[in-house]
């Protein structure tokens, strides 16, 4: 077997990526900028994505997935830069509950990310350096913006449903409430309509650890040819605690010692929760770029769609998108009081709602891995959806790529 990567490598590979990604791209122009909720606009810019299935002839099986805080366009395909599959690859493909033989899937990079949609690792038009901090504070509303851009180029005027979990299901609540038109079906999983006090200090302690690494520069290290590794890793070490379960981190770690019989009265990893970190730690600083961790943890920080319309209500006034809202029982980032206030704002404006608090030990992360009352659930809520509007089978069609690559005119490559 191959040997895997280096971290170099690796790093190499991100950098990349970040510029000139291996997926689809659509570029918009300097006369076609991006207006922010900050006041600001960008303009060149690029949002990066993916498509699978075959978009159909009149365009009503578009799927649109959101990704969570971490995660990237490669839904359902192979990331470039770790060579790991697809991070849903349960949830969208052949067969799956987001079946890409019926439905025609996208999912980009969110604005603020680094695996080629703009953000603090792009290039900066006017200097040819990377933004780095230059680059404007986005919001989750401004990501969507982007995404409906997107979904414009593709020749797409209603979606038939979005999807996504955590910082993704904060994007779903955003396309319902800003393009209520527009979406057909939401399912928002294991989110909240807002930033929680506790979430944002969690969020904090990230950005000050890598704000502190002497070589994040003042979020200048690309042009000092520096990387505030220890910072990130230790912001990504404090995530990934959120994301568990206490019986979860017991059942798989416990008190566990790491490759030792005896303690050894010093700070190295004596247990196994203490390397296992480290590893998360260390694997996340050659794919990721900090800078973009600080731009987006802070989106999620503004997200709150009660402030925004006045009332969590009349988010959704009117609205005659369906909803399928589902939270876990032990997620306490996302816990299932969040979506319950998601639901009743729901209720409160006569939507179509259906809600379901899955049983799962395994914390906020379930909604990633293998927990088949979720897929059965979402399954069961797309394919009544699906036939509340009609959507046909597949028929003769270009493929989904190449579909993408024409209508995204000088936008896809």
């Amino acid at each position: 077997m191959a040997d895997e990567p280096s971290a170099p490598t690796l790093h190499a590979l991100s950098r990349s990526q970040a510029v000139d990604p291996s997926s689809q791209v659509a570029r918009f122009g300097a006369d076609e900028p991006l207006e922010l909720d900050c006041g600001k606009a960008i303009a060149p810019w690029q949002i990066a994505y993916e498509t699978y299935g075959t978009l159909n002839a009149d365009k009503s099986n578009a799927v649109l997935i959101c990704h969570a805080l971490t995660g990237d366009q490669y839904v359902a395909s192979v990331n470039p830069v770790t060579g790991k599959p697809g991070w849903w690859e349960r949830m969208v493909g052949p067969g799956c509950p987001v079946d890409t033989d019926k439905y025609f899937v996208i999912c980009s990079n969110v604005l603020g990310g680094c695996m080629g949609t703009s953000g603090p690792a792009s290039l900066n038009p006017e200097t040819g350096e990377p933004y780095a901090l230059t680059m404007p504070v986005v919001t989750i509303r401004d990501m969507v913006r982007a995404q409906a851009r997107l979904v414009d180029r593709l020749g797409i005027d209603t979606l038939f449903a979005v999807v996504g979990g955590s910082m993704g299901g904060m994007q779903v609540l955003q396309w319902a409430a800003s393009y209520p038109e527009r979406v057909f079906a939401a399912v928002p999983i294991a989110t909240g309509a807002r930033h929680s006090s506790q979430n944002i200090a969690f969020h904090e302690v990230g950005r000050q650890a890598i704000m502190a690494d002497p070589d994040w520069c003042d979020g200048a290290y690309i042009e000092a040819g520096k990387r505030p590794v220890k910072g990130l890793a230790v912001a990504r070490m404090a995530a990934h605690i959120t994301y568990m379960s206490d019986s979860s981190l017991h059942r798989k770690f416990g008190r566990n010692l790491q490759d030792r019989d005896d303690l050894t009265f010093g700070f190295d990893a004596d247990f196994q929760i203490e390397s296992y970190l480290r590893h998360q730690g260390m694997t996340f600083v050659d794919r990721f770029d900090a800078n973009s961790y600080l731009y987006v943890t802070r989106a999620m920080d503004y997200f709150d769609l009660a402030a925004e319309f006045g009332s969590l209500p009349l988010a959704f006034h009117d609205t005659k998108t369906r909803f399928c809202v589902m939270s876990f029982t032990s997620d306490w980032l996302f816990p299932t009081s969040e979506s319950r206030m998601i639901v009743k704002a729901l209720n409160a404006a006569a939507a179509n709602v259906s809600f379901v608090e899955v049983d799962s030990d395994r914390g906020h992360d379930a909604f990633l891995l293998d927990v088949p009352e979720m897929f059965s659930t979402i399954r069961g809520f797309i394919t009544g959806a699906a036939r509340a509007r009609g959507i046909p089978a597949p028929g003769p069609a270009r493929p989904a790529a190449a579909d993408a690559a024409q209508t995204a005119t000088g936008g896809a490559d």
